[in-house]
């Protein structure tokens, strides 16, 4: 199987879709009509400096990804199993399912753009080297509750977004836990509660909208699970305050078998965290296959050495997700247990996959 995926906002640069214009000038006239300046120019030349201005960067990472798009079904007939994009990207990976027009595509993304660029000022850091379970406790432990989570990008890349002096009075605290704290270049608090006002203004303008239902299923930011045609604006309107849940959605597409991934569009970031996410997954079954010639004593004592309270699972058997609430114990002495929130019960330690793994031990792996 083979998933495409299209990248967001920050993997724009001048030069990007030279050898896509040509290409599909047509889709290019629309772009200048829609837009009222040259796409091209935009791209290529960057004139005014405006291609980082968030107004500005979605329209045009729309149209090169979705060109890139073109391009591949020319090149390559056999289709995708499945479409995902992060953030912006989910737009274009909306459009690639027929779920709208290129047209269509482009007018709800220069408006996003238009209202996002327009939110009060915020800021964004990228945290690297710590797992979220961690990175919520000391949030909360220290009183930055203003702070949300907005990326959940790889097991090592988390970013949050809020308020600049809650930004910047984080930094020391999260670099205390080990994490390498990374602030963003971003006008605005993206994918979190200061993005309120945009999305009310933005579900106004997408009742306009029409959606046509996926032919390839698409994997929404807010759910990580296939988007259903009625969900659609939902997940939309609800991706510029919630959390991109990238490191699930792909999670999601390993769990399906065999999946290759092509990334369309400028740059490959996105390619990278695939690569990060499945040696985490890689890891996980390692350890899964490991523990199997554990004795029950200790594959508890494995457990809570390596999983902290809040850790991410998913159950065996059924596409169930939850955190643990409790240690790892033994019970009626011989069964290794522990108990999620949300299930009333023990499960035992078999019946579990693990999702997240400490970052530092599978990067000194």
């Amino acid at each position: 199987m083979k998933a495409y995926i299209f990248p967001g906002q920050g993997s724009q640069y001048i030069g990007m879709g030279k050898k896509l214009f040509g290409e599909f000038s047509q889709h290019v006239e629309l772009a200048n009509e829609i837009l009222g300046y040259s796409i091209t120019d935009l791209c290529l030349v960057d004139p005014n400096k405006q291609l980082n201005n968030t107004q500005f960067t979605q329209p045009a990472l729309f149209v090169v990804s979705a060109l890139a798009y073109l391009q591949q079904q020319n090149q390559d007939i056999s289709c995708a199993d499945y479409f995902a994009g992060h953030s912006l990207g989910e737009y274009t990976a909306l459009f690639a399912a027929g779920a709208m027009s290129f047209e269509m595509g482009l007018k709800l993304v220069k408006k996003r753009g238009e209202l996002m660029s327009q939110a009060a000022s915020g800021a964004m850091a990228a945290v690297l080297n710590v797992q979220e379970v961690e990175l919520r406790n000391c949030l909360q432990e220290h009183q930055l509750t203003g702070i949300d989570i907005a990326n959940l990008n790889a097991p090592d890349q988390i970013v949050i977004s809020g308020l600049v002096d809650d930004i910047d009075k984080s930094q020391q605290i999260i670099e205390r836990l080990g994490a390498r704290f990374i602030k963003l270049n971003t006008s605005g608090a993206f994918h979190s509660r200061y993005m309120a006002p945009a999305q009310r203004e933005f579900a106004k303008y997408i009742a306009g909208f029409n959606f046509s239902s996926p032919h390839t299923p698409v994997i929404a930011n807010v759910t990580a699970h296939p988007i259903k045609e009625n969900e659609i604006a939902h997940c939309l309107i609800e991706q510029l305050t919630q959390p991109v849940k990238w490191t699930q959605s792909i999670e999601f597409l390993i769990a399906q078998g065999e999946m290759s991934f092509t990334e369309l569009g400028p740059k490959k970031v996105l390619t990278k965290l695939v690569d990060s996410i499945k040696r985490n997954c890689d890891t996980a079954l390692h350890i899964g296959a490991a523990q199997t010639h554990l004795t029950p004593q200790q594959q508890v004592e494995h457990w809570n050495s390596t999983y902290p309270i809040g850790s991410e699972v998913k159950i065996k058997s059924t596409s169930k997700r939850g955190s643990t609430r409790s240690r790892a114990i033994m019970s009626f002495g011989h069964r290794p247990t522990i108990y999620l929130h949300g299930f009333s019960g023990y499960f035992h330690l078999s019946e579990l996959s693990p999702l997240q793994q400490i970052v530092k031990k599978a990067t000194e792996a």
